[in-house]
């Protein structure tokens, strides 16, 4: 009976704890948080020193794009480390303008590209409700794209939302988050 008592309150404060515990892990937006910018600077300079942005990009085949990513897009997917970790990354350079055309991206990719995004495989337990992506939008020079209300596109972006980057991506076949996932599973 004694045993029993101590295992039920045992049991009581290690759920307490365990609520109190990830309720601390989830205060504070999903994205955007200075810990969230701090990382996204340390993969940009990883994507720059692997040339899958900035100057001297690697190029691949332009394909016809959509919203919310552009109307022409090209897309890269290696492996890459960031802070000791070792994993997948996709990068979507998204161009979009009048008349675009693939054609203006081989010519000009510099005026037409807006935005570059990202979904990098962090390490296991980052986010298990999504797979574990960290999710960047950049502008092409690394500075961060933000929502209307500012909030930097970094992190579990829109992560509850019924918009955004997990809403919509938790739709992609294969239950892996990637609509074009050819490449998922590098070695």
């Amino acid at each position: 009976m004694i045993l029993s008592l101590v295992i039920l309150i045992c049991t009581i404060g290690f759920t307490a704890c365990m609520k109190k515990t990830t309720a601390m892990k989830q205060e504070g937006p999903p994205f955007g948080s200075k810990i969230d910018v701090s990382y996204s600077q340390k993969l940009w300079d990883v994507l720059v020193k692997e040339k899958l942005v900035g100057p001297g990009i690697i190029r691949s085949v332009p394909y016809d794009g959509m919203e919310p990513h552009g109307v022409i897009l090209e897309q890269l997917s290696t492996k890459i480390e960031v802070n000791d970790h070792n994993d997948i990354v996709y990068v979507k350079a998204n161009y979009m303008g009048d008349g675009m055309t693939r054609s203006k991206v081989v010519n000009e990719p510099a005026a037409y590209l807006k935005a570059i995004t990202v979904m990098f495989k962090r390490e296991k337990g980052y986010d298990p409700d999504n797979k574990d992506w960290f999710w960047v939008k950049y502008k092409p020079d690394g500075t961060l794209h933000t929502n209307p209300k500012g909030m930097a596109l970094a992190g579990r972006v829109a992560k509850g939302m019924d918009a955004g980057c997990i809403a919509c991506h938790v739709d992609a076949d294969g239950g892996d988050y990637l609509f074009n996932n050819t490449a998922s599973h590098l070695d």
